[in-house]
């Protein structure tokens, strides 16, 4: 279906009741920016309920859900293990402030899972994540500065709210208000698949720098992959410069794959492992649940037997912990990943087929259960070519998708995501529905 404009659009008459209300108490109406649909224009769905592959509107309107929370539900909504060890959890407690016996569960089953981690502390954001990890990169090499790439979102910590400055003696800029200066002034942004800026960066500020934190596959971006020369550059100079390597696997980690983006790219590159990594999302199954973890020798720098202060109320939260569990030990059953690899790839390739019949530019790419596309000819390295995107005819295509009941992420930056609960009839409705709108394109 062809749309002339987005403002033109009617939204269903309780969705738009509910953002109204939600707009005079809450800021934009919504309790995360990019849910109040600002990017593309319209109205946002207020989700009712939601099972396995699908989710409900509050008028009672039916989407196969291609954003699963942002990635945690990679079983689907509901899954019955899921829900079982949840519901057995709530009884025994919502929350004690004191360690239980499941959090050491989660723990061994994470370490056990991603070779690079020895230790791994339990957090309840991948914010929260990422932001202890600076601290502990910082506390654990006595350094202040930091890397981070244009394009790669760690969550909205102070010192990673940062876009690029004016060249690479100079550090980032904040993003956000709120942000003063003088706590970026550490924060170096680079350009993400530039080697050439990498090694300059080094060799001006090698010295101080704390830590390199990169999201390997950058799920900010849309997807846009760190390529292995470049991931096996990150690893030399950090290793030369007695920098950390962290990877940031709050969207990536068991998403992609079992052992995270990490294994991917072992596979690749011989040895390879970063120092510390960030973990989210499916950890918790959906649940607010996150981690960092490392070596021993830089996680002993952790209080309470270090110097490096961290604290969480709900940390190892007993409920979280419980989904996390159960998603996890599902995960790992036999011929998991090879299935939603396929069904991931069955996607994005009917959808390039479709684009391409009419002659629509457009180019996709996933790993595992993760997934991206553009409107462009080719995959895009970095930001700046990401940028060169056409939003207008995403914006069309997001609200086409939209009312043929198919809900992707309500912007163009984002991943998105599969899970185990997507069956092939699915996947093809899907394609059917983007089928129809490319035609209308070619038609003009």
């Amino acid at each position: 279906m062809e749309h002339s404009s987005i403002n033109s659009l009617t939204s269903p008459s309780r969705n738009t009741a509910l953002f109204e209300r939600a707009k005079k108490l809450i800021p934009g109406g919504v309790n995360s920016p990019v849910r109040a649909f600002k990017a593309v224009g319209g109205t946002p769905r207020f989700i009712q309920r939601a099972q396995g592959a699908y989710f409900w509107d509050a008028d009672g309107k039916r989407y196969i859900d291609y954003i699963g929370s942002w990635g945690p539900m990679i079983l689907g909504h509901g899954h019955p293990a899921v829900v079982e060890a949840v519901q057995a959890a709530v009884l025994e407690g919502f929350s004690y402030g004191a360690p239980t016996e499941r959090e050491v569960e989660l723990a061994e089953e994470i370490v056990k899972l991603v070779p690079s981690l020895e230790m791994v502390r339990l957090v309840s954001s991948g914010t929260e994540a990422t932001m202890s990890v600076i601290r502990l990169a910082r506390g654990a090499t006595r350094r202040s500065k930091i890397i981070k790439f244009e394009g790669c979102y760690h969550g909205h910590s102070d010192a990673l709210l940062v876009k690029a400055g004016s060249g690479l003696a100079t550090f980032g800029s904040p993003t956000s208000a709120g942000v003063p200066p003088e706590v970026v002034q550490h924060t170096l942004v680079l350009e993400y698949n530039h080697i050439v800026q990498l090694e300059e960066a080094f060799s001006l500020h090698g010295k101080d720098i704390a830590c390199l934190m990169i999201e390997p596959i950058a799920g900010n971006m849309n997807f846009v992959r760190a390529s292995v020369p470049f991931i096996k550059r990150c690893r030399e100079l950090c290793t030369e410069y007695g920098a950390l390597l962290v990877f940031d696997e709050v969207m990536t980690g068991f998403r992609v794959a079992l052992g995270g983006a990490q294994s991917v790219y072992a596979k690749s590159i011989p040895g390879f492992k970063p120092d510390m990594t960030a973990l989210g999302k499916v950890i918790g199954g959906g649940m607010p649940m996150a981690a960092f973890g490392g070596s021993r020798a830089v996680m002993e720098h952790l209080a309470p037997i270090g110097s490096v202060y961290q604290a969480g109320t709900l940390s190892g939260n007993p409920v979280a912990t419980a989904c996390g569990l159960a998603t996890l030990r599902e995960i790992q059953k036999p011929g998991f990943y090879d299935a939603l690899g396929a069904r991931t790839r069955s996607l994005v390739e009917g959808l390039t087929q479709a684009a391409t019949k009419a002659g629509v530019p457009f180019c996709s790419d996933s790993e595992g259960g993760m997934f991206g596309f553009f409107l462009l000819s080719q995959l895009p390295q970095n930001y700046p070519q990401v940028m060169k995107t056409d939003s207008p005819a995403f914006n069309r295509f997001y609200h086409a998708m939209l009312d043929s009941g198919v809900y992707y992420a309500p912007a163009l930056y984002e991943a998105g995501f599969v899970s185990a609960a997507h069956t092939a009839d699915d996947i093809e409705t899907t394609i059917a529905a983007a089928r129809d709108f490319f035609s209308s394109l070619a038609s003009k």
